[in-house]
This record gives structure tokens, sequence and C-alpha cells, in this order.
């Protein structure tokens, strides 16, 4: 079946009335929580993670990708009128879209966010749609030594992108690693690390740790600050949301450009969205025929930027379908859904899964329309809603989240664990420690442990099986380079 009849038959399954249900709701959760500063996409799927006990894994991941793509369109709004970005992709946006807020222009600079994103989202998941096989077959080619050698660069890429420091970066990711070989070992069936607890005897489970850690250690951390943040003056709308001609001119360019830096850059194994934003910014003042305007309000500084915004979150699907890499911490959260499912992602998944992977994508571009719809006509509320006191909303997330844990399996040891998780989120987000490789290391060393013990089989106990084979020799000097390039970049470049 080719991609074309493959994403027809996704629709067909996307436009179902309950799977299309799904979808709005994760479209409208995503754009309150872009709004909402400082929640984030990843603590909101994290928070939705015990659903996955009950829900069917399609509409699951149909709504997740609602709230990844919903985050990013609604974090344009506070970084628009109360220069407060929700998300550190949307830093950019508020430079110039504040100003132009406060220039009375807030309803132009919100119309050609919510536009570039629709142009930029379209073409990052049309560049998912026809990439994505290409990457599946060459993928195809790796046996066991060359996904060790993929696991090692994703954890050590991973590990750099999401903290200001690698030395924590690693860390994080080696406390993870060792949480994820608690259980039985497949290999000799003895318990490892469980201190006789039988309920360890299956491994820490992904979803109480990523609740613990996103939610609850970001309500306790917002309990140790014991203050509400200063959000500071919501900009008034005033005026016609429409854009002019000059406008509609100035914007179109730059959104393209933008989805062309979005979506390469986001489907890099240490891509994200940040690095995107910032070159398209610099780009637009770079080419723009008002250069004055930059730093004043110009249109062009909102339009590329949330265009690069948008397709970056079609770009970090790619690794994580693909490949099984996940590139930032919504798709490290995603990574644990699908396992709590028992999906393994990487090029197996497009053949042992292909109707739910193509419904995902095609769900993409039905929720690219449904949040051109909302977008616009419920700024209003949405500004309301950052009225709401940071304690109640909080006490909230802890409330449900030991809800929906204990009412996954029926386990008090599970809530203990999820506060224990809580504390560790605390400790971290304290000390700024990233949280992400954490839940990475937790999630793939047991498949890293298993691929190498695989491989060492295959090679008779040779360790240069890794190094040898050319695909996984390429792999390791690639995460090699990664590790070793920058503190050498920063000897050598002072001199």
């Amino acid at each position: 079946m080719s991609s074309l009849d493959a994403l027809l038959a996704g629709f067909g399954n996307a436009l179902q009335p309950v799977t299309l249900m799904w979808g709005f709701v994760g479209c409208f959760v995503g754009t309150l929580i872009g709004v909402l500063p400082g929640i984030g996409p990843a603590l909101t799927i994290a928070l939705l993670l015990p659903l996955t006990y009950h829900v069917p894994a399609t509409s699951m991941f149909v709504m997740f990708a609602g709230i990844y793509y919903g985050a990013a369109y609604g974090g344009s709004t506070t970084s628009i009128l109360i220069k407060t970005p929700g998300e550190a992709s949307s830093m950019m946006t508020a430079l110039e879209g504040n100003k132009m807020a406060r220039r009375g222009r807030a309803g132009q600079a919100l119309a050609t966010a919510a536009i570039g994103s629709f142009v930029a989202g379209t073409i990052g998941t049309l560049a998912l749609t026809f990439f994505a096989p290409m990457v599946v077959e060459a993928a195809l080619a790796f046996g066991p030594a060359e996904y060790f050698s993929l696991m090692i660069l994703s954890v050590v890429a991973v590990s750099a992108v999401l903290g200001n420091s690698m030395l924590r970066g690693l860390l994080a990711l080696t406390v993870g690693a060792l949480l994820g070989l608690v259980g039985i070992d497949l290999q000799t069936g003895q318990p490892r690390f469980t201190f006789g607890e039988a309920a360890l005897l299956d491994g820490i489970e992904v979803t109480v740790a990523a609740v613990g850690i996103f939610a609850v250690g970001e309500a306790l951390y917002l309990a140790w600050q014991g203050r509400e943040s200063k959000a500071g003056e919501v900009m008034k709308l005033s005026g016609s949301l429409w854009m002019s001609k000059s406008d509609w001119g100035r914007s179109w360019k730059a959104w393209f450009r933008g989805a062309f830096y979005g979506f390469p850059i986001g489907a890099m194994p240490a891509g994200g969205a940040e690095l995107p934003t910032l070159l398209s910014y610099y780009t637009e003042k770079k080419l723009s025929k008002h250069p004055e305007e930059f730093g004043h309000g110009a249109i062009e500084g909102v339009a590329g930027p949330e265009a690069a915004n948008n397709a970056a979150a079609a770009g970090v699907l790619m690794p994580l379908l693909t490949l099984g890499i996940p590139t930032s911490a919504t798709a490290a959260i995603m990574l644990s859904a699908f396992e709590g499912y028992g999906i393994q992602t990487g090029p197996q998944l497009f053949a042992s899964q292909s109707s739910l992977v193509w419904t995902l994508i095609a769900s993409l571009y039905i929720g690219n329309v449904i949040l051109l719809v909302l977008n616009l006509p419920l700024v209003g509320l949405w500004v309301k809603l950052l009225k709401i006191p940071p304690p109640w909303l909080y006490a909230g997330i802890i409330v449900i989240s030991t809800a929906g844990v204990y009412g996954a399996g029926n386990s008090v040891f599970n809530v203990g664990l999820l506060f224990a998780f809580g504390l560790i989120g605390y400790v971290m987000r304290r000390f700024d420690f990233p949280a992400a490789p954490l839940i990475v290391g937790l999630i793939l060393a047991p498949m890293a442990e298993q691929s190498m013990r695989q491989a060492l089989t295959i090679s008779m106990g040779d360790w240069t099986t890794f190094a040898t084979r050319p695909l996984s020799g390429t792999l390791l000097a690639i995460a090699s380079l990664l590790l070793i390039a920058p503190p050498l970049w920063r000897m050598f470049g002072k001199r």
C-alpha cells in the first residue's frame, strides 16, 4: 500500500465520530495548556497517561497529538498578550508580539500566529507523511547492534539538548537507567533492585514515574516558592482580528521560511523547537524591508518563529515514530504512552501498527483545521483563564494525579511511588536538573540492555561487533562526537 492510500485509510478512521471527538478534545485542552504559562504539553500528557488503561490506543494518541499541536498554537496567546511564553519555543514570539499588542495590533499578531501555525503545521505534516516511510525503509536494516548504538546516540543527544548542563543531563539519564533495570531480569529470571517488594517485580511503571515527576513535582515546586507568579498586565483586544493586505504580504514568506527551518531541525535527534524559532527570527530581521520595526512590533518577527515552532512539532514526531527516539520532553512522555500499550516504536511500527500510525498522521491534518477554527474566536476565554490562582490549579493536579494512579491499578504502593517520584521531580526542578532524560533512561535502558545482550549472543561475545558493523560504528561515532565536541570547541575556541 502506498503512502497516499494508507493516508486515505487513515482519514477514514480519523473522521469516525468517536476518534474525531477525541481529536477535538485534545486540540481544546492543548490550546488551553498552551495559554497557561508553565504547564506545558509534557505535563498535561503525563497527567492524562492513566487514561491509557481505559481508552483505545488510536483515540488516545489522536488526543495526545491534538494536545501537542494545540499547545504550540496556544503558547502564542500569552506571549503576545502578556509577554509570558507558555513554552521556551514561544520566547521569540513574545519579543515582537507583545510590542504589537502594546501598539494596538494584538489582533493582527494573534492572526498571523494562528494562520502561520496552520500553514507550517500542514507543511510539517506533509513532510511527515511522505518522508517517514523512507526513513522506515532505511531503518529496517537495523539489527540488535545497530539498535543498541542508536539508543546510545539518542540518550546522549536527548541529555545534551534538554538541560543547561550536560553533566546534569547525564546524571538524570543514569538515575532513569538504574530505575529502568528494576524488576525481573529477562535473561536469568532473577529479581533486581526490588528489595523484596513483590510490587516491583514487574518493574516501575513509566506512567507513575512520569506523572510523579512532571505533575506532582511541579506542584511541590510551586508550594516551595510560596508565591504566585506575577503575570503582568493582560493586553485588551481591540479592533479587528483580520490582517491587512500589507500584513499578508509581509507574513506569507515568513510562514514558509519558518516551516522549512522548523521541520528538519525538529526531526534531528538534537533538534527541538527553540533553535529554529531563533534562526527564523534573525532571518526575518535580516531579510525584512522594515528592519527598523524589529524591537518595536514587526509582524514578520511573529509570523516566522510561530511557523517554525509548529513545523518543529511535526518534525519531533518523525524520529519518535520511525526510530523510537524522543527529542523533546513531550515526545518522551508519548513514548511512555506507547510503552503502556505494549507498542514498540521504531522501524516496525509502520508495519505492525499501520492503522494507528496513519490515523494519527491524518488526525494531524484535521487537528490543524480544528485549531485554526478554535484559536481566534476563543482568545478572550483563554485570557480569562490566566486569572486562575496557581495554587488552586496545582492542588487540582495533585488530586487528579493521585486518583488516576490509584484507579489504574488499585495499588496504594503505586500512590506512594507517585509521591516518591514527585519528591524526585521537585528536587530536580529545584536544582535545575532536566526531567526528560530520566524518563528516557527509564524507558530505553531495558531495551538497550536487551539489544546489547542479543548482539553479544549473535557475535559470540565479541564486543567489537558494535564498532565493526558500519552503521553501528557510525552511530557510536556520532554519539562520541556529541559528547566531546562541545568541550573541545570551548577549549580551542578561546585561543
